[in-house]
């Protein structure tokens, strides 16, 4: 049976991290929609170049044109089998929009389609962003506390020396989950109300959050 994945958490909840471990695990395709915007104006489509005018302006890209350009992904033959979609969607419109391409993209064929939700307390979350670094180079994550360097202050993967964002600190990061709770967290309610969600706790290791991850999605 097909598999359709999303994931639902606030920032540093480890979706990232859980998704590139997934989508290897199962052979799916994992669709990060920020990736994909790149790549679509990097080709030199019509939507990649319409997005491009938009992003030139310092605006964001339309909901309508992201939905087009995840739609025309999805249907590639890689995604037959199934898909693990990562930041999309973020809201009640993008979730409703999802669905009807889902419609279309799959007609009378069965799926398995389930939202899962990284649930942990926001405190956790402020202590991974403020102890988050990372590599320059080659992008390599760490945090202070649960992943540090083994050489301090260096990329373990290429020595690099490790930076920090200028937004990652306490205030800002505040900022970031009033924003998502605001506009993504209703998601959960509507996944549910569809008995499309699973939750599981997102605090611990990467390694405790990867088993506890599979037994909702295998």
């Amino acid at each position: 049976m097909k598999k359709e994945l999303i994931f639902l958490g606030p920032p540093a909840c480890g979706k990232g991290t859980q998704t590139n471990l997934l989508a290897e695990h199962f052979g799916y395709p994992h669709i990060d929609t920020g990736s994909l915007l790149r790549a679509e104006i990097a080709s030199g489509s019509e939507n990649g170049s319409i997005a491009k005018q938009f992003i030139d302006k310092g605006q964001l890209v339309p909901v309508w044109l992201v939905g087009e350009i995840i739609k025309n992904r999805l249907s590639q033959e890689d995604c037959k089998k199934g898909f693990i979609l990562d930041g999309f969607p973020r809201s009640l419109e993008q979730a409703e929009m999802l669905e009807e391409i889902r419609e279309h993209i799959d007609g009378d064929e069965e799926v398995d389609f389930r939202a899962t939700y990284f649930d942990i307390e926001i405190d956790e979350l402020v202590s991974r962003i403020v102890n988050r670094r990372s590599c320059p180079k080659c992008g390599e994550i760490y945090n202070l506390k649960s992943k540090s360097p083994k050489n301090e202050g260096k990329c373990d993967v290429c020595g690099t020396e490790l930076t920090q964002r200028k937004d990652d600190n306490e205030e800002t990061a505040h900022a970031r989950f009033d924003t998502y709770f605001r506009e993504t967290a209703p998601l959960i309610e509507y996944y549910k109300s569809k008995n499309e969600l699973s939750s599981i706790d997102a605090k611990g290791t990467i390694d405790e959050v990867w088993e506890r991850l599979l037994k909702v999605v295998e």
